[in-house]
């Protein structure tokens, strides 16, 4: 039996739309004419060099009030990487300023950055002198110029590489960033584009001893992620650079390659305030906030934006192979997996990625891909969804075919 959706606060009940959208019928999707398409050639990941479970920040930073520990320790989150302050000579932490938060934004986004592209890279068998594109996404912090420049100084990529810098959009920002990395790659058949979410969560956070706060300190981690496009001037998968030159272990080819075939988006003004970055005066830092309801709006929008993706294809919800949704929290995937009907199986990788990094914003969900396409199941022909949440509310999603 299917477990009833469940239904949103009265708080933000407005956001619930009252009629899912329903797909309309057309034939199941054909990408023999469609022409060039550009495709995810290579990928990448990267963490700081520190995890940290639960239970040892908790005693880290000694944190006794049990309402809070109950958060912490009920997340679904087991570890997570993160850059945590200087450790004084009594054993407390460092009260960091908003300075030394953006410092820490700056270098362990730029390194971390830099890992996930060369990983990517390498995985695509290119070299840094390819790329002809390059977009950097963030939501924890500020810089001018943005990671953008900074990375192509610092890993040395070419200085004629076009660039684009997306700061502030969130969670979802990291499927936004694709888009863009796509439509240029299509409009460049043959050249590298990349797009690198760096989010280095601990350098914007308030300790204040809030449950407010403390429910956004028990849920991010650090990490980056990067993803090559590159459209085949001939229209087909571009497998020469697959970042899987290496080979399944069953069949001894090369592992697919996935080609974006559509995108669709949903925002919901009514709830534009539920996650959101608020300035705290008394801290003197910005402090994130989650409304307790963002899970329900999230779930119930998702129905709608899916059956429009798949509008039109021939598609329904079962042909999809492949479901990598992000890792927003444990209320949200469970929202997101009742109202489309996914299993547990389906979520595996949205689900061990959050127990075992927490939340990395933007790059989520290519940690997913990554895990998927290691896992060593993905057929050539297999259909995917990704999806991505966050602030607006916001929901963003593409199909892929690999």
């Amino acid at each position: 039996m299917t477990a009833p959706a469940p239904t949103a606060p009265a708080s933000l009940a407005a956001a619930v739309p009252t009629a899912p959208g329903t797909r309309a019928p057309g034939q199941r999707l054909s990408t023999a004419n469609a022409g060039p398409r550009p495709s995810v050639v290579g990928f990448g990941t990267a963490t700081p060099a520190n995890s940290y479970t639960q239970r040892e920040m908790l005693e880290l930073f000694g944190i006794e009030d049990r309402r809070i520990r109950s958060v912490f320790l009920n997340s679904a989150i087991e570890r997570r990487y993160l850059t945590l302050p200087p450790e004084l000579a009594d054993g407390t932490r460092k009260t960091e300023t908003q300075g030394e938060l953006l410092a820490k934004h700056k270098e362990q986004g730029i390194r971390t950055g830099r890992e996930a592209l060369e990983t990517a890279l390498k995985r695509a068998g290119l070299a840094l002198p390819d790329v002809g594109y390059l977009c950097c996404v963030t939501t924890t912090g500020l810089l001018t110029p943005g990671f953008s420049a900074h990375l192509v100084k610092d890993a040395g990529l070419p200085v004629s590489t076009g660039r684009l810098d997306v700061v502030g959009m969130g969670c979802n920002a990291g499927l936004n960033a694709m888009a863009a990395v796509a439509s240029w790659s299509a409009a460049n058949p043959g050249q590298a584009a990349v797009m690198v979410c760096a989010e280095v969560c601990s350098a914007a956070y308030v300790f204040d001893g809030t449950m407010r706060t403390s429910v956004v300190n028990s849920l991010f981690g650090d990490g980056a992620a990067a993803v090559v496009m590159v459209t085949d001037p001939a229209g087909t998968a571009h497998a020469a650079h697959s970042a899987h030159a290496t080979e399944t272990a069953e069949a001894g080819e090369a592992a697919p390659v996935g080609t974006v075939l559509k995108a669709a988006s949903r925002i919901i003004p009514e709830a534009v305030d539920a996650m959101r970055y608020d300035w705290d005066d008394d801290q003197g830092k910005f402090s994130f906030f989650l409304d307790r309801d963002v899970p329900y709006v999230v779930g119930a929008n998702a129905e709608e934006v899916v059956d429009r993706l798949l509008g039109g294809t021939g598609l329904e919800r079962a042909d999809i192979d492949h479901w990598l949704v992000h890792s927003g929290g444990k209320k949200v995937i469970d929202s997101v997996k009742v109202n489309l009907g996914l299993s547990t199986y389906a979520l595996r990788h949205t689900t061990g990625v959050l127990r075992d990094y927490g939340n990395l914003s933007s790059g989520s969900f290519l940690f997913s891909y990554e895990r998927l396409m290691e896992e060593g199941r993905v057929r050539r022909g297999d259909y995917g969804v990704l999806m991505t949440m966050g602030p607006g509310s916001t929901i963003e999603t593409a199909l892929v075919q690999w």
